[in-house]
């Protein structure tokens, strides 16, 4: 498996359980990487990208509830808010993935890890936020 793709299944397991059994992030985030051997550079990009979701939630959370209206966040599925906030970051905040990359690979773990309905669901949204780019990165840079 590649190493950016391992870093994001660390990323989405420390989000997953900070945000469902509100763990320390610091705590979980160590005790994942320990139990996963990835190469330092995959290990700081884990790292950023949960401290990035971390940081910016309130943000990625208003653009995703903007864009999946019919179902509320405390109503979705931990997993795929997690993976929705993941990919927002990591193409509009952070900016450092292009769209599709991180589009495709928001898919892929939704297929993993998600519902049957769940890739379907994640890229139908994060189609609809390609055209908000510049509105999120501008609410980040605000926050």
């Amino acid at each position: 498996m590649r190493g950016r793709r391992q870093a994001r299944i660390v990323a989405l397991q420390v989000l997953y359980e900070v945000d469902c059994a509100s763990h320390a992030p610091a705590v979980v985030l160590y005790r994942r990487l320990s139990a996963n051997d990835l190469p330092p550079a995959y290990e700081d990009f884990a790292r950023h990208l949960v401290n990035g979701v971390l940081e910016y939630q309130d943000v990625l959370d208003a653009f995703i509830h903007e864009h999946a209206p019919e179902w509320p966040l405390q109503q979705m599925a931990y997993i795929d808010r997690n993976i929705l906030r993941m990919a927002i970051f990591e193409f509009a905040v952070d900016g450092g993935t292009p769209v599709k990359v991180a589009i495709n690979e928001a898919v892929e773990l939704a297929k993993t890890f998600g519902s049957d309905s769940a890739p379907r669901f994640v890229n139908g949204v994060l189609g609809s936020l390609v055209n908000r780019i510049d509105a999120i990165a501008e609410a980040a840079r605000r926050h």
